[in-house]
């Protein structure tokens, strides 16, 4: 059996956030032949099954960068979470650097997850991130904190760097980054890559592969583990250096591509679309 690993954002979704017919149609037949296909995204859970191609697949879905595993019948199989000191810590640091700060949690997103903030104006992120009472989020019962992601404005990528090494060596962490952007912070055990080789252990399965498909820096984790690993070719430079493989872009179906033409993953009579 292969394991085949696949990123949403830059990956299989397009640059309209969709799943087209063709990357549909092709992990329909992945499927179909008996192959382990797994979502592996950064993204909760609340943004994966909004879409409707994927509330149509029963696959397992691995959210915000392997911190919280979903079976193929959607049942919570693994947490991994942050610990409330670590959280205040970092939120210090990060308030600190006067970065945007979005906290994933088992209630949701505060002040939003990543997703609905594509395309939001500097002054409209800059007021959401301003206005929010992150004090807010500690008065929940069983409050599980999952993921920080610090947050800039494009034109202000240098504080990316700043935020890692304020972080480098401090925490028991996990720290990635899905877009130029960002800095995705996790528990050490939430990691793309740890979450292939636990559902692995947990399923009591022996994958002959793991191909990883992936555009962001967060890919590199379970590029670190794959058998073979496929970097889009919208991904950025250092990705695809990463990679054994690149494909085309996110918005030429390049999972798709990769999967017929350069894998050869289906049998022959079904590469013709």
């Amino acid at each position: 059996m292969k394991c085949i690993s696949i990123d949403l954002d830059g990956t299989l979704l397009n640059s309209q956030h969709e799943i087209s017919a063709n990357n549909e149609s092709v992990l329909n037949e992945l499927k179909a032949e008996g192959h382990c296909l797994i979502l592996n995204t950064g993204r909760a859970y609340a943004d994966v099954i909004k879409l409707k191609a994927v509330q149509n697949m029963e696959i397992p879905i691995f959210c915000i960068n392997g911190s919280v595993l979903f079976s193929e019948t959607r049942e919570l199989m693994y947490e991994a979470t942050l610990t409330t000191s670590t959280y205040k810590n970092i939120f210090m640091i990060l308030k600190g650097l006067g970065v945007g700060i979005l906290v994933y949690t088992n209630y949701g997103g505060f002040p939003s997850t990543l997703p609905p903030l594509h395309g939001k104006s500097k002054q409209e992120l800059d007021n959401l991130f301003q206005t929010f009472n992150y004090d807010e989020i500690l008065e929940k019962d069983n409050l599980k904190i999952y993921k920080l992601i610090a947050l800039v404005h494009p034109e202000d990528l240098e504080k990316i760097e700043e935020v890692k090494a304020a972080l480098a060596g401090k925490f028991d962490i996990s720290i990635a980054s899905s877009f130029p952007n960002n800095v995705e912070i996790t528990s050490s055990e939430a990691h793309k890559g740890k979450a292939l080789l636990r559902y692995q252990q947990m399923m009591d399965l022996t994958f002959e592969e793991i191909i990883a498909f992936g555009d962001g820096g967060n890919d590199l984790a379970q590029f670190e583990v794959a058998t073979t690993s496929v970097a889009m070719g919208n991904a950025p430079v250092h990705v695809q250096q990463k990679a054994d493989i690149i494909t085309k872009t996110n918005d030429e179906d390049g999972f798709s591509y990769a999967v017929r033409e350069l894998l050869q993953l289906l049998k022959a009579e079904e590469q013709i679309l």
